[in-house]
């Protein structure tokens, strides 16, 4: 994999969050980009069990766990402020044993979905962000193959991210200002679609639901 950066895209103005999406594939599809399947990064939200924080007071801990169809045998953990951990898909089982450390929040589960274009070097990933049966937004991921260090070719990225998404364009995403240097990897990009969701769940007020 290359370097990626994900981003929000508002819904247009008087249109539906569908209607945004079949404009954005539209723009891709006239630029001479070509349908490469389908995609689908989803995220489910754990808090630190009740029985674990004792009776100080302490805060319980969020962590996410996410798939994506990119990495199909792989399951990524991340942990709110902390490390990503990669595992196979059997970690979801495990959190299962797990249980009597971390539960799973209510009505927590997001997830993006939608259609992979090829452009060039580029790989585009646009897709409708759904919380239950209803879509909260959309989502934008664009890959630079080529490239597996983010300050060598930030620069095209963002011209391209120009291009396509004109005055939403985003800026540099957090991840590269803590590896500006250092080789890119699918970690990288699922902290991205964590922060994403985040985002769209605080827009939506849906809070995650935490201990009580």
């Amino acid at each position: 994999m290359g370097v990626t950066c994900v981003s929000q895209m508002p819904v247009a103005e008087g249109k539906s969050v569908q209607q945004t999406v079949e404009l954005l594939t539209r723009k891709l599809e006239m630029l001479g980009a070509e349908k490469q399947g389908t995609f689908c990064v989803d995220c489910e939200t754990y808090h630190t069990a009740a029985s674990t924080l004792g009776s100080q007071g302490q805060a319980g801990k969020l962590m996410y766990v996410m798939h994506n169809s990119e990495y199909p045998l792989s399951c990524f953990a991340l942990f709110e402020n902390g490390p990503c951990l990669i595992a196979d898909t059997n970690f979801d089982v495990l959190m299962v044993k797990l249980k009597g450390f971390f539960q799973s929040a209510k009505a927590s589960k997001i997830e993006t979905r939608g259609t992979r274009y090829q452009y060039c070097d580029f790989l585009v990933k646009v897709g409708t962000v759904t919380m239950g049966p209803s879509a909260r937004g959309i989502s934008v991921e664009v890959e630079y193959g080529p490239c597996v260090v983010a300050s060598d070719c930030w620069s095209l990225l963002l011209e391209f991210l120009q291009n396509f998404l004109g005055s939403h364009t985003p800026g540099a995403p957090t991840v590269f200002g803590n590896r500006h240097d250092a080789v890119y990897g699918p970690a990288d990009t699922m902290v991205q679609y964590m922060e994403l969701f985040n985002k769209i769940r605080k827009q939506q007020q849906v809070p995650v639901a935490g201990i009580r």
